[in-house]
């Protein structure tokens, strides 16, 4: 993949359709002749990119009220843990946090709660707070390096299903801060591979409500 040739496809990519809000520009790569049902050929790993996603990354932080004031003022969403029963009794109001975040942040004590409350919503999901991630801190922490660090951070996951499916920015990116975190990403899938380029059938970038463009 050659950036000259992201660049042609993003093109293509914003001729469609324009919306009413800036929609995400995703990266999609179809994986051939690798074995899921071996651990070592599965892709699960967090990505660092060179630009940050903007609107396109939201993030959630389960709390105590040692953290509370610092998570409110660099976070999207605060829920406190005296707050923590009403999602475990509502499925549907723990799914609906899990569809709007990308990224949820704990706070370390208090773990056990988020793992009764959240734990069958955002488990499945891999969303539970991830401490390779960075996302369980302790009760003082300055979430604001952390948050700064997640709007460039996506799990990239295969583990079901040969394809990758992941975010890389949103409308609103350059097309040659996109084409960048587009290759970049691509690199990182690719070192994850067992035989790299060799396990890639293709791969296409699109928006939220657009037509993919093949790429490669």
């Amino acid at each position: 993949m050659e950036k000259k040739d992201i660049l042609e496809s993003l093109k293509q990519v914003r001729d469609g359709k324009k919306r009413k809000f800036s929609q995400s520009v995703d990266l999609i790569v179809n994986l051939k002749d690798i074995d899921l049902k071996k651990n070592d050929q599965q892709v699960d790993f967090f990505a660092q990119l060179p630009h940050a996603e903007g609107s396109g990354i939201a993030i959630c932080a389960l709390v105590g009220p040692e953290l509370k004031d610092n998570a409110t003022a660099n976070v999207d969403t605060v829920i406190e843990v005296d707050d923590f029963p009403k999602y475990t009794k509502d499925k549907k109001l723990a799914k609906a946090l899990a569809e709007k975040h990308q990224f949820f942040i704990a706070q370390a004590n208090i773990m056990p709660q988020v793992a009764t409350a959240f734990g069958r919503v955002l488990g499945p999901k891999g969303k539970m707070p991830n401490p390779k991630a960075g996302g369980v801190v302790p009760p003082k922490a300055d979430l604001a390096p952390l948050v700064a660090r997640l709007k460039k951070t996506r799990r990239v996951s295969a583990k079901t299903a040969p394809v990758v499916h992941t975010l890389v920015g949103t409308e609103s990116l350059s097309d040659e801060d996109l084409a960048e975190n587009i290759l970049n990403m691509y690199k990182q899938v690719l070192s994850h591979l067992p035989n790299e380029e060799a396990n890639v059938k293709s791969a296409f970038v699109k928006l939220t409500m657009g037509k993919p463009v093949k790429v490669r």
